[in-house]
């Protein structure tokens, strides 16, 4: 498969975003980071990736921006833990109207293939990416959370700002 074109110098923003997000690795991986995912053998099993997509993955969203990169000591070794950055929760309106035109435009392959966005100030769900649809406040990462059916029975906050796991 021959290389991608590079359009981090161009003059659209919408190109530049794509350059580093239009990759549909890059947004799972991202979407895992919003809910929390921060080791590297987390996103593999969650993802099934492979390990080169992956690393590549991984370390050009550490080069733009969007996650950074944290080591900790393992039993054996030292592992990175990577967590969002300012840069990299600003894209959850990008994610949330994702997941909107996904639920209004695609068909679920059953009834766990839905991800509900949830207002956690108000308590309500949300068909808007940007704010609230009950009480019109913005969503933002420190009040949004996403239930994913697949996932959990429960809504689950963003992960906020350089908070991953320990």
């Amino acid at each position: 498969m021959p290389q991608r074109q590079d359009w981090s110098g161009a003059p659209c923003p919408i190109a530049r975003t794509v350059n580093i997000v239009g990759d549909p690795w890059a947004v799972r991986i991202m979407c895992e980071a919003m809910m929390g995912t921060s080791r590297y053998d987390d996103f593999r099993a969650r993802l099934g990736v492979a390990d080169n997509v992956l690393s590549r993955r991984l370390q050009q969203l550490v080069e733009a921006g969007t996650l950074s990169r944290a080591s900790y000591r393992g039993a054996q070794r030292t592992h990175y833990e990577y967590v969002l950055t300012p840069a990299g929760a600003d894209l959850l309106p990008v994610l949330n109207a994702m997941a909107v035109w996904g639920e209004r435009h695609t068909e679920a392959p059953g009834p766990q293939g839905h991800l509900t966005i949830v207002h956690i100030t108000c308590g309500k769900p949300s068909d808007r990416a940007d704010a609230c649809a009950h009480c019109g406040e913005a969503l933002s990462a420190s009040n949004t959370a996403w239930h994913r059916a697949w996932a959990s029975s429960e809504a689950v906050p963003i992960q906020q700002v350089g908070d991953g796991p320990s």
